[in-house]
């Protein structure tokens, strides 16, 4: 019996929806069959994400598996790239940078 090759996908994840659950938009391209013009479209895919790694605006890479629930049928296979401008303590960089530069309030920075 042959293996069924699994489809692998790269998206960016636009939300976090509850424990194990992470939102993933693909973007992808198609020709319109009439006019022939390059439209772009977004599938939006709930994925499993086991050990709760991504965040909001990470590249990750993604692949088909069994059903988890009637909506995921995605698993998380790695995170490729990190979002920009979150660190680990929360505040955004910018406003990290403000408060070190010029000795500001936090409600001054506001």
């Amino acid at each position: 019996m042959q293996q069924k090759k699994l489809k692998t996908s790269t998206g960016k994840v636009f939300g976090k929806s509850g424990n194990k659950s992470i939102k993933v938009a693909i973007n992808y391209t198609v020709r319109h069959p009439r006019y022939g013009k390059v439209i772009r479209r977004r599938g939006k895919l709930t994925v499993h994400d086991e050990l709760n790694q991504a965040s909001v605006g990470d590249i990750v890479e993604i692949t088909e598996a069994r059903p988890y629930s009637k909506s995921k049928k995605w698993r998380l296979v790695r995170v490729t790239k990190k979002a920009a401008g979150f660190p680990q303590s929360g505040v955004p960089v910018e406003e990290e940078g403000l408060e070190k530069e010029e000795g500001l309030d936090k409600e001054q920075v506001k």
